[in-house]
């Protein structure tokens, strides 16, 4: 079923300013497939067998308006013969923003919902009316993160040798780093750093590990240093970082996740916070499409 998904290349990349000799590499998730790209394919994985299993025929989902997940949903559902239904949070744009645009032409069907009613989006009485709206669907959280998820993205590590000391990934809804952890089991040191304000991010992954039953886990931390303000937020520094690592290395990295976490770790770097000789793997988890909509709301800040 997943036959055309490449395998991610690890290429290490050399930061100034290092003094303690880190040694820092890149796992190239984004490159696993071109439209269902890093994490949003790995969150989608089991989800897709389990909704093929089950005999659906629909996938319906939930999302803003610059969702990569309703991007990659739209772009799976179209790859691996199922109809799609984005519920999307607010009003209608038109014309359609760049994101909802391409998800219209592989096939999506929106829904726009009203805030309010956007956040009791998981409940009973809203499924309920969804089902007698479209008929039966196969159920894909906002952002992708349940059970099968957390077993896909746990395979982000596998077959990877275990001689990394940190593997540091961005977090949004925290699904993709308890994949990690679970897929690391106690081994090396998982640090997700947090792109939205606020320190709940910790309370989720525990929350998720007892949910798989791995509980004990312990090797794991969450930075919120370097949200930049919040989701979707950002500055000119963070531009500027982003624009020259591109420039340096020829990898793009996105503003709302991999551009925080990438700089996060450049930074903490620059400040000695990794030991002496350690080796850190990063985990680019996409999100590049959503490059072309950033550019037309806040004037071509970014590089391509």
């Amino acid at each position: 079923m997943f036959k055309d998904v490449k395998t991610p290349p690890i290429k290490e990349i050399i930061p100034d300013n290092n003094l303690n000799r880190v040694r820092l590499f890149i796992k190239r998730e984004d490159q696993l497939h071109p439209i269902i790209s890093g994490n949003k394919w790995r969150k989608l994985k089991y989800n897709l067998v389990a909704a093929k299993k089950a005999g659906q025929t629909t996938l319906l989902t939930f999302g803003g308006a610059y969702s990569n997940h309703i991007h990659a949903v739209a772009g799976a559902a179209k790859e691996y013969g199922f109809k799609s239904i984005g519920v999307i949070r607010g009003e209608e744009h038109l014309p359609l923003n760049p994101t909802l645009s391409d998800a219209r032409e592989m096939g999506m069907e929106f829904h726009y919902m009203d805030r309010t009613t956007y956040r009791q989006k998981h409940t009973k009485g809203v499924i309920d009316n969804f089902r007698k709206q479209f008929g039966e669907f196969y159920l894909i959280p906002e952002g992708g993160t349940n059970e099968l998820a957390l077993k896909g993205a746990s395979e982000i590590v596998e077959g990877i040798e275990n001689d990394y000391d940190y593997f540091c990934v961005a977090c949004g809804t925290a699904g993709t780093a308890t994949g990690i952890i679970s897929g690391l089991n106690g081994k090396a040191e998982v640090m997700g750093f947090s792109v939205l304000k606020g320190d709940f991010h910790k309370q989720e992954i525990r929350n998720w590990l007892t949910i798989i039953n791995k509980p004990k886990l312990k090797n794991w931390q969450v930075n919120i240093d370097y949200h930049f303000g919040g989701y979707a937020k950002f500055d000119l520094q963070l531009i500027n970082f982003i624009n020259k690592f591109k420039s340096d290395f020829n990898i793009q990295l996105d503003p709302i996740y991999t551009g925080k976490m990438l700089y996060g770790v450049f930074d903490l770097i620059t400040q000695g916070y990794f030991p002496e000789n350690s080796r850190v793997l990063t985990i680019h988890s996409g999100g590049l499409q959503g490059i072309t909509g950033f550019n037309q709301r806040f004037s071509n800040h970014i590089k391509t």
